[in-house]
């Protein structure tokens, strides 16, 4: 098993970034900012806009990432990069004797997933899925107040996102990104977090096209039953043929409602309602980073184990299989609370 807390005898572990998108210099910014980390080189997907990443950042420039994660001077890798890559990156990472950090979602396909699990308990190395989402404002404020509505029986989760024209670009390809709601991991696994294990998935999609692999709409329906007798509602959509964008969160129980529009939160109850302060959204990929840094020189715990990401990407999986299948798909596995 993966020791923490023997992972790293120095003072500075060097990095290797695969990535030179927005998330990958957040990424580059917090670790230039912290001491215990030395990024010693970066990998993207074309040399010229690499090679300009490097520059800003202080680092060197590599054609391709065989080349980054083969290294021998480097000891971590982080993935930032196009979904349908993560797999691959992660196993020839993992097989280097390296420690990975990957952006949600590990893998676009489940079996891959598991696989890399398996793969970095073998190989006794850190494997951290990236989970922003739980470390934000708005799900801090979901965690403190919950109990306040009573017995759950409703939740309603939409992100809705029109853009005209739509971008051509790796977010908009069904291979690239993947099924809508494993590309956008994290719209379950705020549930999975918040309310548990999932006892159904029933779920509709469809995409309008302009070309073989990529769409100019997305538009994905999915209904969530949980153990508990809760039912969810998840909205995701993106793209031209959508008219009003949308990112709210609602909680209903017996005794209240939560309701969270955009920035803005509020708790309902008798007709009365109280305005709930929602934390920023700012700095969330630093404090990742330097919860990762604390855990690999510290063996301090983080907020969010890869069995815990693999669970929600086995719901998504089960709304793939209803969206292709027209059929409710029953998830039998248990969500581990290591």
């Amino acid at each position: 098993m993966y020791n923490a807390k023997a992972a790293l005898g120095k003072a500075i572990v060097r990095v290797g970034l695969v990535g030179t998108g927005y998330a990958a210099k957040l990424r580059a910014e917090a670790l230039l900012q912290d001491e215990r980390s030395d990024l010693v080189a970066v990998a993207g997907n074309t040399l010229e806009r690499t090679q300009t990443f490097a520059k800003d950042y202080q680092t060197e420039a590599i054609a391709l990432w065989q080349n980054l994660v083969a290294r021998e001077d480097i000891e971590l890798v982080i993935i930032s990069t196009i979904n349908s890559e993560h797999g691959a990156i992660a196993r020839a990472a993992l097989l280097a004797g390296k420690h990975v950090v990957v952006e949600y979602p590990l893998a676009v396909e489940l079996a891959e997933a598991e696989e890399l699990l398996a793969l970095a308990k073998a190989q006794k190395k850190l494997l951290h899925v990236e989970h922003i989402e739980l470390l934000g404002g708005l799900h801090q404020a979901l965690k403190q107040n919950i109990e306040k509505v009573g017995h759950l029986f409703y939740v309603r989760y939409s992100t809705v996102n029109p853009q005209n024209p739509a971008p051509r670009k790796w977010t908009y390809n069904h291979t690239l990104f993947g099924f809508p709601l494993i590309g956008a991991l994290s719209r379950l696994h705020r549930l999975t977090d918040l309310f548990g294990e999932v006892f159904s998935v029933n779920c509709h999609q469809r995409f309008w096209e302009t070309e073989s692999d990529y769409y100019q709409t997305c538009f994905c329906m999915t209904q969530i039953c949980f153990h508990s007798g809760l039912l969810a509602q998840v909205v995701y959509g993106k793209g031209e043929t959508l008219w009003q964008y949308e990112r709210k969160f609602e909680v209903h129980g017996e005794r209240g409602g939560l309701i969270f529009d955009g920035d803005t939160g509020f708790f309902i109850q008798g007709g009365e309602t109280t305005p709930i302060e929602v934390g920023t959204r700012r700095g969330l990929f630093a404090k990742d980073t330097t919860m990762v840094l604390n855990h690999l020189f510290h063996g301090t715990p983080l907020y969010v184990t890869p069995e815990q990401s693999l669970y929600t990407l086995k719901v998504a999986d089960a709304a793939k299989k209803a969206a292709e299948s027209g059929f409710t798909i029953f998830v039998t596995d248990k969500l581990s609370t290591k």
